[in-house]
Formats: C-alpha cells, sequence, structure tokens
C-alpha cells in the first residue's frame, strides 16, 4: 500500500471512531439545514401577514363602527335640537318637489321669497327648514255634559249614518305662525283625533301666507310695526269680521280665538266688530284669516 491510500483509511478509522461525516454527506445536511430554515421561515412571515391582515380587519371594523356611532349620536343630537325647536319633520327629509330640493340644498333661504314668487308649498319641511314656527289648536268643539253644557275641546266630532252603523269623524283646526308677519290657518279630519291634528297642523304649514303690519292708528307715533295697517274685513259664510288699527297697549279687542291667530301672526294691538253666527267656530276663525290675507 502507498502512503496515501495509508492515510485515507487512517481518516477513515478516525471518521468511524468519532462519528463524523464526509464532506458529502456534511453538504447534504447543510443543504438539507437550510431548506428547513427557509421553510421555518416562510410559515413564520406567513403567520406574521395573516395576523397583521387580521389586525388591520379588526382596526377597519372599529373605526367603522366608531364612525357610526358618531354618526348616529349627532343625528340624535340634532333631531333634538330640531324637537325642541318644533321643526322634527325636518329630521332625515327626502324632498319629492323641486321647491324642496331647492330649499334642502340652500339654493333658497328666505320664505318671502316663495310667497313672493306665489310659488305653491307642497310640503311642510320646508317651512319647518326656514322658520321656527309654532302651532296651537282652535277649540270648534264640544265635549258632552249634562243639560247641553260641557267644556270646549280641540276636536269636533261628526257621526255618519251607514247600514254597519254610527262612522264617527274628528275635525280639527290649526293655525301656524312665527310671531313675525307669517301666519297660515289648516283643517284635518280623520277617523281618530291625532291623525286629524297632524293634518290640520301640515295644512297649515302649507297654507301660510305673508301679512303687512304698521303703526297706522291716529293717535299712535310709536312707528313699530304692532297692528294691521289699514282697516280690513274678511267674510265667511254669514260671519263678518272687521279688524280696525288700534294704538300701542291696547292689546286684541278680539273673541279668544281670534286672539290665537292674531297672536301668531304678530299683531299686538287691535280693535275688532264682528258680527253673524260667530258661535260657529270655524267660519269665525275663517273670516278672520280672510280678513289677514287683505293685507299680505
Amino acid at each position: 500500500m502507498t502512503e496515501k491510500e495509508k492515510k485515507f483509511e487512517s481518516l477513515k478509522k478516525t471518521a468511524t471512531a468519532h462519528k463524523t461525516l464526509s464532506e458529502g454527506e456534511a453538504e447534504k445536511k447543510a443543504k438539507e439545514s437550510e431548506k428547513v430554515t427557509k421553510d421555518l421561515l416562510e410559515e413564520e412571515s406567513e403567520k406574521e401577514v395573516k395576523n397583521l391582515k387580521e389586525e388591520t380587519k379588526k382596526a377597519i371594523i372599529e373605526k367603522e363602527s366608531a364612525e357610526k356611532a358618531s354618526v348616529e349620536a349627532k343625528k340624535e343630537i340634532k333631531k333634538k335640537r330640531l324637537v325642541e325647536r318644533g321643526r322634527e319633520s325636518v329630521f332625515g327629509w327626502e324632498p319629492i318637489t323641486k321647491l324642496g330640493r331647492d330649499v334642502r340644498d340652500g339654493k333658497i333661504t328666505d320664505l318671502d321669497e316663495i310667497l313672493d314668487n306665489n310659488k305653491k308649498i307642497l310640503e311642510e319641511q320646508i317651512v319647518d327648514s326656514l322658520l321656527e314656527v309654532k302651532t296651537d289648536l282652535i277649540l270648534i268643539g264640544q265635549a258632552k255634559g249634562k243639560f247641553g253644557g260641557g267644556k270646549r275641546r280641540a276636536w269636533r266630532q261628526t257621526q255618519k249614518k251607514t247600514k254597519e252603523g254610527n262612522i264617527p269623524v274628528f275635525s280639527s283646526m290649526a293655525v301656524t305662525g312665527d310671531e313675525n308677519g307669517h301666519i297660515g290657518v289648516g283643517i284635518g279630519k280623520a277617523k281618530e283625533t291625532l291623525p286629524a291634528r297632524d293634518k290640520a297642523i301640515r295644512k297649515s304649514k302649507i297654507n301660510i301666507i305673508k301679512i303687512k303690519r304698521a303703526c297706522s292708528s291716529f293717535d299712535c307715533t310709536c312707528g313699530e310695526p304692532h297692528t294691521v295697517p289699514f282697516k280690513v274685513t274678511g267674510k265667511e259664510g254669514s260671519v263678518k269680521v272687521t279688524l280696525i288699527p288700534a294704538p300701542q297697549g291696547t292689546g286684541l279687542v278680539v273673541g279668544s280665538e281670534l286672539k290665537k291667530i292674531l297672536k301668531l301672526a304678530g299683531i299686538k294691538d287691535v280693535y275688532s266688530r264682528s258680527t253673524g253666527k260667530r258661535r260657529t267656530t270655524f267660519n269665525f276663525v275663517k273670516a278672520c284669516f280672510n280678513a289677514l290675507k287683505k293685507i299680505k
């Protein structure tokens, strides 16, 4: 044997004795270890990516829920403010008419612009969004009482005779105004009291008009718009109502139900004269409203 062969055999014996690997096996093992580490790193990176995706999804969901909660809270606050001002009908309003869309978009910001151009109002939200109005009910009915008596009430009940029996119908009359020269009167009928009231309020807002006020009494020189500008008469049925200018401090010298109309119209002082069957409150109020229409 040559020296080289002897050295090689001695190396083999030492390798088997110490259980060491040859160069080829070591390279194979190294390559396998590199693959294992690569696989482990890829698995860990995939897990990290998944965790990041899940965290981002959770963050997006939480952000969307927070935004929805804030929007709902703002809506509730807005609704409360509108309810306090008596303008809850504007909340969530989707206008149908072109005039309503112009008001919602801010193209029209004054109700007088609509009334001066004789545009027809078909949605009550138009008035609610442009004016802070107040409403009141006229006492047109009478509760049942002994011997024909009873308290006055806001609903007048009538009945219709049919084969099925008596069908009751309730009527209501509402007045709407801003106490600054705008007034409207409406009548509503329904089979129940509350729907009749809602109809009357809606119609009173749709029928709103603008009236002129002045200081026109011969013995008053205050210069403030507190009474009607001239003597005016309105008629409905057999009832005639005449409104006469009065000096400041006189008050409303009219019937109790007409005071509600004139107060919401912004008239503080006036004399009046009325003839006809004034107990028919429907005609009494309409006659006053017709008189106010002549000074618009």
